[in-house]
């Protein structure tokens, strides 16, 4: 995998990588992550560089080092500051799942008059698109909307992080969502990506909208569940 040279330094870049597939089921609870070797000639860094990364998810308890045992992860679960719930892609990775995401394409794109994404984000705002696979299925299509706060994005700009990691970068906090559920055929790109047996077929739709600590709208995101996989599980701990 390459990483960017001209982002932040490279054992952060490789901690994201990591942390992202610890949290995504790619290494499972319990059990090794690659040696260092291997993560070494996956990223074609050197070892210091490799041992910084893993040193990082030491101290966020993610990792433990074993005495030649390897070292293995021991927590899958992120922090979240908005919700002490479960995010539902970590109880999917709990019952055994693997969670894989690939970004697809970022552009930015003009809004039309009268439309939700104009009184959203004006005249302008990004598009971003990307796939969760299930168990190497393709599961949800998600279509992420952000204003032009964020300058010029290129899909590049994500392989190696998370939309939230890259907000956070740019100083953009979250401070609350809002998800609204309904039953909606998906546009004809989704039914492709996600391989729908039949098209016009409903599925599960969630709209969520993010908020920063002003009340002001950071991000707005449409995905379509393929339920015929997966039902949308929700836990509450009472």
């Amino acid at each position: 995998m390459s990483l960017s040279r001209k982002d932040k330094p490279l054992y952060l870049q490789i901690k994201n990588i990591l942390k992202d597939r610890i949290l995504h089921g790619v290494y499972p609870l319990g059990e090794n992550i690659p040696s260092e070797p291997q993560l070494e000639q996956e990223f074609s860094v050197s070892k210091i560089t490799v041992r910084g990364a893993i040193q990082e998810l030491v101290q966020e308890g993610y990792l433990e080092r074993g005495s030649g045992k390897g070292t293995k992860v021991i927590r899958n679960k992120a922090a979240s500051k908005l919700s002490k719930w479960k995010h539902f892609t970590e109880i999917l990775v709990e019952e055994g799942h693997q969670i894989q995401k690939k970004w697809l394409r970022a552009e930015a794109i003009r809004t039309e008059a009268d439309t939700e994404l104009h009184e959203l984000f004006g005249e302008q705002c990004f598009k971003l698109e990307r796939v969760y696979y299930l168990d190497d299925k393709p599961y949800i299509y998600y279509t992420h909307y952000l204003s032009m706060v964020l300058g010029k994005l290129k899909l590049s700009d994500l392989n190696a992080r998370s939309l939230y990691e890259l907000l956070e970068e740019h100083n953009i906090s979250l401070d609350r969502l809002r998800d609204e559920f309904s039953v909606a055929a998906p546009p004809p790109e989704a039914e492709e990506i996600l391989q729908l047996s039949g098209k016009g077929m409903p599925l599960l739709k969630r709209s969520r909208y993010s908020y920063d600590e002003h009340g002001k709208i950071t991000e707005f995101s449409v995905g379509y569940y393929n339920t015929e996989l997966q039902n949308y599980i929700v836990n509450y701990d009472v």
